[in-house]
C-alpha cells in the first residue's frame, strides 16, 4: 500500500481537519509543512499532474501576495505560475494529499475519502 503524504500549512483549518481524519482512521501518513520544506517546481508540477489539475486550479486568489503581484491582470503560462507558487507558497491551495500515482486537493476535507 502506498504511503500518504500531506502537503500542508499546519495553521490552516482544513489542513488540521485532514490531519485529524487521517489520525482517526489509523492511516500511516507523513505531513510536509511546505513553508518549512518548500515544494520545488518539479514536485509541484508532479502533484498537479497526479491530481489532473492546472496551476490555476490551485491558485489562492485571496492572498495578499496574489494582489501585490497583480496576478489577476496577467496571463501567465503554466510554467510561470508553478514557479511563482514554488517561490510564494501562500499562493498554493492546501492541503494537497498524495498517495502513489494519485493526488488530490483536499478542499473540503471530505474529499480525503477519494484517496483512502
Amino acid at each position: 500500500m502506498s504511503k500518504i503524504t500531506v502537503y500542508e500549512k499546519p495553521t490552516c483549518t482544513t489542513c488540521r481537519q485532514v490531519h485529524k481524519a487521517l489520525q482517526e482512521s489509523g492511516v500511516d501518513f507523513e505531513s510536509v509543512n511546505y513553508y518549512v520544506s518548500p515544494l520545488s517546481k518539479t514536485k509541484l508540477s508532479e502533484l498537479l499532474k497526479k491530481a489532473g489539475l492546472k496551476a490555476a486550479d490551485i491558485l489562492r486568489k485571496s492572498e495578499e501576495i496574489y494582489k501585490q503581484l497583480k496576478l489577476g491582470e496577467k496571463n501567465l503560462s503554466e510554467e510561470d505560475l508553478v514557479a511563482l507558487m514554488a517561490k510564494h507558497p501562500d499562493l498554493i491551495q492546501r492541503p494537497i494529499v498524495e498517495k502513489g500515482s494519485k493526488a488530490i486537493l483536499a478542499r473540503p476535507a471530505e474529499r480525503l475519502k477519494e484517496i483512502l
